[in-house]
């Protein structure tokens, strides 16, 4: 198969999205934020106070002192009320997450720390706080238009437009958070973020052009954890000044130990330890923003808690099942094995694998199959996905399917006694039991 249309790597791309998984990073730039801002628009009531003074309108500048003092009430009253506020939304939101884990998956977790919407509402809210308190060290105590230095006029409108802003923020927040507490949602969202990863995979399939011989391999020095992502224009640019091929041995969401081999070399010596600085990023659980099969994994953990005997959701896991089958449908015809990355000349520089179609296939249902012979309306809903999937494959990614479908019907026939219940379990339904 030839290789796909290349796209070059941006370099700050793991960067920002390890950013992206932290919840600190946006409120603590917002604030920084505020600083700036209150220093400007103090210098912007200074220099108006300074320039009515110059005028001499007294009677003007009596007036701006007169709004701000009746201002300072409401800047009090916000400052004093808006921690009180951001604890009790928050809490609230905690004990939603905590919900949303316990009925879909821990791994939905993530949606809500990566959540535009929440962190901006954190930060804003913080920042009209803390703004408020900034506005309050600038009101003076003298009154005498000609003695005063300065008064927070600019400063008072823009905390009210910042209180604005959080009642807004507010409400789009318990919106958004209310729709991650449904299961639709959040399997959409698992989805699109999936063929996402799709779209920022350049290269295509292993080509028929071998590698160099291995000429050595680097070891992973770094603490133990899931191979997270990796910075492949680090990568690409250390194997193009030592003029070779690098191969990354795991795969994106393998556990790696220290000692264990990470990356082999391809046609010359090894680029030296300090050009491959932070190039491999390890963590405690997998990410999703290079990890093929991981929208898969979480997809199938929802379908698996909801036929457990705990749960019984069969709804839920027939939702999933719907979301899986978008998945493999956009990856039927694309071409899987190794991702080559290459660099500005378009010379190979790096080797990925990624799962084939067998893996996603059997990531997709092995679990599922074995957990729903006695739920009619998944086998059902399973049985018209595999059909489907089966008039879209080529001929050489049929048998992963086939085999699944096989393997589905016969735990049917072993579970289910009756002959018209077995007929029924196993008659293919968009809907299960529509």
């Amino acid at each position: 198969m030839s290789d796909r249309g290349y796209r070059r790597p941006r370099a700050l791309s793991p960067l920002r999205e390890h950013l992206r998984d932290t919840f600190w990073f946006a409120p603590t730039l917002g604030c920084v934020c505020v600083f700036v801002l209150w220093w400007i628009t103090s210098t912007l009531d200074t220099e108006i106070v300074t320039y009515l003074q110059d005028e001499r309108a007294y009677e003007e500048l009596g007036d701006l002192i007169s709004f701000a003092q009746d201002a300072k009430t409401i800047v009090t009253t916000i400052s004093s009320a808006m921690m009180t506020f951001i604890g009790v939304v928050f809490s609230i939101s905690l004990v939603a997450v905590q919900m949303a884990s316990g009925q879909l998956t821990p791994r939905v977790v993530r949606i809500f720390v990566r959540s535009r919407i929440s962190k901006l509402t954190l930060t804003v809210f913080l920042a009209t706080f803390l703004f408020s308190l900034l506005v309050l060290t600038s009101y003076e105590s003298e009154a005498d238009p000609r003695r005063v230095t300065s008064v927070p006029l600019v400063q008072s409108m823009l905390t009210l437009g910042l209180v604005g802003l959080s009642l807004l923020l507010f409400i789009a927040y318990v919106s958004a958070t209310l729709r991650l507490m449904q299961v639709g949602p959040v399997v959409d969202r698992i989805t699109r973020e999936s063929l996402r990863v799709l779209g920022r995979m350049p290269g295509g399939a292993l080509s028929q052009e071998p590698l160099a011989p291995e000429t050595g391999r680097l070891m992973h020095t770094g603490r133990a954890g899931v191979l997270r992502d990796v910075n492949v224009a680090r990568l690409v640019r250390a194997a193009r000044r030592q003029d070779v091929v690098l191969r990354l041995i795991p795969r994106i969401g393998d556990f790696v130990v220290p000692g264990t081999p990470v990356l082999a070399v391809h046609g010359g010596a090894a680029p030296p330890r300090h050009g491959l600085t932070y190039t491999v990023s390890v963590g405690v659980e997998r990410a999703l923003h290079q990890d093929l099969g991981f929208g898969l994994r979480q997809l199938s953990d929802i379908a698996l808690r909801a036929l457990s005997a705990a749960v019984n959701d069969p709804t839920t896991a027939v939702q999933c099942l719907d979301r899986i089958v978008q998945f493999l449908a956009a990856v039927v015809r694309l071409p899987l094995g190794a991702v080559h990355h290459r660099d500005k000349t378009g010379r190979v520089r790096l080797v990925q694998d990624v799962p084939g179609w067998t893996d996603l296939v059997d990531l997709a249902f092995e679990e599922i199959r074995g957990c729903s012979a006695g739920t009619p309306q998944v086998t059902r809903r399973l049985l018209a996905g595999i059909d489907d999937l089966l008039l879209l494959a080529p001929e050489e990614r049929r048998r992963p399917l086939l085999r699944h479908r096989a393997l589905l019907v016969q735990a049917v026939e072993r579970t289910v006694p009756e002959a018209a219940e077995r007929e029924f379990a196993l008659s293919p339904d968009h809907q299960g039991i529509g």
